[in-house]
């Protein structure tokens, strides 16, 4: 396989993932050693700082991750203020998940829909329903996300124990249609 195929197929590992990745599994994925992993990795933030390109690669420690230009956070900030929107049925669901089951990590939740969630995510932490809460003890180090005091605010509770039960659909439907007219 040639250095072009190898750098798509790492930004894809990257974009797909969107948590930091060591360079081990990185390398083992690839089925390259870590020297030429490490080669690949520091060619592909080299073109993107040399293309200004809005998506970048960054590195903590032997870990890397995909994420916005940082100087780009004053046009992506509008786009965020302009979805104040009502919350999808998708990204319900993904609060719904987390909700009752907390904390819990990206890979559950899309373990649990059957599809990946990310840009869910995005939207309930932007606007402030969950939080991170923390990373699991695992390889990789996942984030754990969990609700906020604005969850419980947004759905007029006072605890997580004021939760209907799963079984408990009509009160789950009316919680959730009082949410959509109060956000329209």
């Amino acid at each position: 396989m040639n250095k072009r195929e190898l750098k798509s197929i790492i930004e894809s590992l990257l974009f797909v993932w969107a948590e930091p990745i060591h360079i081990d599994e990185i390398m083992s994925i690839i089925e390259q050693d870590k020297k030429t992993t490490r080669e690949l990795l520091n060619e592909l933030m080299a073109e993107s700082e040399h293309f200004r390109r809005g998506i970048i690669i960054n590195q903590h420690d032997d870990y890397f991750q995909m994420s916005t230009r940082p100087d780009h956070d004053v046009y992506l900030k509008k786009l965020v203020k302009q979805s104040n929107r009502k919350i999808s049925n998708s990204a319900m669901e993904v609060l719904a998940i987390i909700a009752y089951k907390q904390p819990v990590t990206r890979v559950e939740i899309d373990n649990i829909r059957g599809v990946k969630s990310y840009s869910s995510i995005d939207t309930l932490k932007a606007k402030g329903l969950i939080e991170e809460v923390g990373r699991l003890d695992s390889i990789g180090k996942p984030i754990l996300y969990g609700t906020t005091i604005e969850f419980l605010s947004s759905f007029n509770l006072s605890s997580l124990k004021d939760l209907p039960e799963i079984k408990d659909i009509e009160k789950i439907e009316s919680i959730l249609e009082s949410y959509d007219s109060e956000n329209q």
